[in-house]
């Protein structure tokens, strides 16, 4: 932003609150999974392809137990 000081930031900020709003109205926030891939690139497309089955099943699990935790403890708190 420093780099760009000819750009009223605070201009860019408004337009994309609305923008996300007009978006938030409409129900229109849902990405597919196939557009967020295209938003990301390529090269992020190829990791992830190359990227064995194993390593998201583990990723998964550890997410899944993490919540469970985080769920957990609000249960037994009550």
């Amino acid at each position: 932003m420093k780099k760009h000081k000819e750009v009223k930031w605070s201009e860019v900020a408004r337009k994309a609150i609305i923008e996300y709003l007009e978006k938030l109205e409409k129900g229109g926030l849902e990405i597919s999974s196939e557009d967020l891939l295209k938003m990301l690139g390529s090269d992020f497309r190829k990791r992830i392809e190359k990227t064995p089955i194993e390593k998201y099943e583990e990723y998964f699990k550890k997410a899944r137990d993490a919540e469970w935790n985080r769920l957990k403890s609000f249960t037994i708190r009550t």
